[in-house]
């Protein structure tokens, strides 16, 4: 039978702002990746949402990223390595000390947005996260797009890489992921995001935007937890996975 993790990111919402609708995820999960404060998530909010995915036996990872709340951590940013050493740092040391702090463990760490796409390209960017990351805890895991510089860099530090791909995210021929400003850059359609899953799983591939077929090699799915269509896109994904006999992690195979 094939295993494979579905993870989303959450724990976004802060002050009176909701975004996502996690309690209505985490049925379908077996990862997390809660924000740190940077993009989005507060103390209360971060908190409560490492209480559910404890209570869920969700594995719990960092999700970290630019100093940028108003752009949703999805703006590149040029920052200075020494800078961007400390940032990555302070987020990851609070999300493990609260996990912690619960009775929870924290298992990786998943750069967010802007942070996240530019490292898949970038040697340096991908070499100072990954060493923040060591410096707060060398057993941490690195997830990160799949085929990507993050990836290779992990590779040859010898750091724990979880390959990732994505649910309701468009590929370029590249096999990086469409800009957000394009349109078409986000799936919203249930089903054909869970084609895409299936293909990922089954064929170790994708379609891109241009028609191509980009070969892809995985250990985890994500979808964004501020889709407005993440829990429709969920819930048809579970049900092909188990129409198909393809199980979801559960938290002792993934820790």
């Amino acid at each position: 039978m094939q295993i494979i993790d579905i993870n989303c990111d959450m724990g976004e919402s802060y002050g009176h702002f909701k975004i996502g609708n996690d309690d209505a995820l985490f049925p379908y999960i077996s990862s997390c990746n809660i924000a740190c404060g940077f993009h989005g998530g507060d103390p209360f909010h971060i908190s409560q949402t490492i209480k559910k995915a404890i209570a869920h036996s969700v594995r719990i990872g960092a999700h970290p990223a630019y100093p940028d709340l108003a752009g949703f951590g999805r703006r590149k940013m040029q920052v200075p390595k020494i800078e961007l050493t400390a940032i990555i740092k302070y987020q990851v040391a609070a999300l493990k000390g609260m996990t912690e702090s619960m009775g929870g463990r924290l298992a990786y760490v998943k750069p967010h947005g802007a942070l996240y796409n530019t490292a898949a390209n970038d040697v340096a960017e991908s070499t100072t996260i990954i060493e923040a990351v060591q410096a707060i805890d060398d057993s941490l895991a690195i997830m990160g797009l799949a085929g990507s510089v993050t990836q290779k860099v992990a590779e040859e530090m010898q750091v724990p890489f979880i390959a990732e791909a994505f649910a309701d995210r468009q590929y370029t021929k590249e096999g990086r992921l469409q800009s957000r400003l394009q349109a078409g850059a986000v799936i919203h359609e249930p089903m054909r995001s869970a084609a895409q899953v299936l293909s990922i799983i089954q064929k170790q591939e994708v379609i891109s935007n241009s028609g191509t077929v980009v070969p892809i090699v995985a250990q985890s799915i994500c979808i964004h937890g501020d889709n407005p269509a993440a829990v429709a896109i969920l819930q048809t994904i579970d049900l092909l996975l188990s129409q198909q006999k393809i199980r979801k992690q559960g938290k002792l195979e993934v820790e």
